[in-house]
């Protein structure tokens, strides 16, 4: 009887314990996903308007040849956010399950994050980069990513740059998702607003040369911000 009770108290203090070390879990992941939420939100903005500029320029620039704006035949090249840590409840398993269901091995795949690195090793999936550990500030990372898939896009070795990220909808809702870089979609506008004339100083291709690559870099760190606070989202949930 006495050796029952001492192991119930025993229990009693390492469900307490556990308690104590999970709160603190949760507090620390509140804290990183307020200040994630922030440097995204403050970035998605940029993105946003500089989606909406690249839209305007590419309406009044309809006929252009620039080979950013050409579309072909060629493999597609993949890009896939993972994290580096776990305790993030099914937040790896649901990209990578679209990743397997839904988009295949078709593409050449640029891994991103440890767990999607270690996943995806004994599958047949075409890997052609692998990037782990990346913080925060990781833009120039990228843009060096964004810049080899460009050249090869202009050269038409590849036939467009797409990324699988977690879209964040809110700190308890989030979602795969699945959107391409290159070629533009084509972007509706509503009325006749956009239909007028543009003059371009220097010409609008020349713009191009620059704005394009801007864009691509811009978009892929946004993405990447989106999943980075979508991960601090669900290790606070988990």
């Amino acid at each position: 009887m006495a050796q029952g009770k001492l192991a119930i108290k025993a229990r009693i203090r390492s469900v307490d314990s556990t308690k104590k070390i999970t709160k603190a879990m949760q507090l620390v992941a509140s804290s990183k996903l307020k200040k994630q939420k922030q440097y995204m939100e403050e970035n998605r903005e940029y993105a946003h308007y500089l989606k909406e500029t690249v839209s305007d320029i590419l309406m009044a620039l309809k006929d252009s040849k620039h080979p950013y704006l050409q579309r072909h035949e060629g493999k597609a090249v993949t890009i896939v956010f993972t994290s580096d840590m776990g305790l993030c409840g099914g937040y790896n398993a649901n990209v990578l399950r679209k990743l397997e269901k839904e988009i295949g091995n078709e593409d050449d795949m640029i891994m991103i994050g440890t767990r999607g690195v270690n996943w995806i090793k004994n599958r047949d999936f075409h890997v052609i980069k692998e990037e782990m550990d990346l913080e925060d500030e990781c833009y120039n990372e990228l843009a060096v990513i964004a810049d080899e898939l460009l050249m090869q896009y202009r050269n038409q070795e590849i036939g467009s740059i797409r990324i699988l990220y977690t879209k964040f909808i809110n700190s308890v809702s989030f979602e795969p998702d699945y959107v391409t870089l290159l070629p533009i979609e084509e972007v509706a506008h509503q009325g006749d607003a956009y239909e007028r004339d543009t003059d371009f100083e220097p010409s609008g291709n020349q713009i191009l040369d620059t704005l394009i690559p801007m864009y691509v870099r811009s978009l892929l760190y946004s993405y990447y911000l989106q999943t980075k606070t979508s991960e601090q989202a669900s290790r606070r949930m988990a």
